[in-house]
């Protein structure tokens, strides 16, 4: 029954491309959406799990003084390690997985169709899209990518680029996505974007219950 009548929309971007922008349109518009990076902060909470098990292999200097882990700090010590990178995912992606499930369960019984899911790494981390009726793209144009990022960020390019160059390029991005916002203009044109695109989700449903009228001998 979960299956056949509810369906998920995987939704990503790259650092500065304006997916906050989109996903404000999402839920004005009435969508659930299910945002992992504060997801990815709940599970880390003290006390919990992932918490302890943080502390325990990346040592009491990563916390604040209210005994919250620093996220900068960490940060910094995974950007150049990607073994340690790999270290902290496999504690905190279990733990996050679960919370998404619980909530992705909670708008099926409220009556949703479908749910987006706001990840930010939904395209290098490739093991998700599998679970995705769609994948939607937050794109912007790569030097409107940098100006956007070191003016919003404080960054000089050196220290910019770097940062978008620890992601997967957008434009790589863009080829695996069934679905491109492109938000390298201005809001109104995003927004008649979001707007196309939530038009399409919901002409989806409407095709989705006409299969399930149709009965098990309907053949797309």
């Amino acid at each position: 029954m979960f299956i056949s009548t509810m369906f998920l929309v995987g939704l990503s971007g790259g650092i500065a491309s304006g997916k906050s922008t989109v996903v404000a349109v999402l839920r004005e518009l009435g969508c659930a959406v299910i945002d992992a990076d504060v997801i990815a902060r709940e599970v880390v909470q003290p006390h919990l799990k992932a918490y302890q098990r943080i502390v325990r292999y990346f040592g009491t200097e990563i916390l604040l003084e209210n005994g919250e882990i620093n996220r900068e700090a960490l940060g910094n010590i995974i950007f150049s390690h990607p073994e340690k990178r790999q270290l902290l995912n496999s504690i905190t992606h279990p733990e996050i997985q679960k919370e998404m499930l619980k909530q992705i369960l909670k708008y099926f019984v409220l009556g949703y169709r479908y749910v987006i899911l706001d990840i930010p790494l939904l395209f290098e981390n490739n093991r998700l899209t599998k679970f995705m009726k769609y994948t939607v793209l937050v794109y912007c144009d790569p030097p409107t990518q940098l100006s956007r990022l070191m003016k919003r960020n404080g960054l000089s390019q050196a220290e910019a680029e770097a940062r978008i160059a620890s992601q997967l390029p957008l434009d790589e991005k863009r080829k695996l996505a069934s679905h491109v916002i492109d938000n390298s203009g201005d809001r109104e044109s995003t927004r008649r974007q979001v707007l196309r695109l939530h038009a399409r989700l919901e002409d989806s449903l409407d095709f989705l219950w006409a299969r399930l009228a149709a009965g098990p001998n309907f053949q797309v």
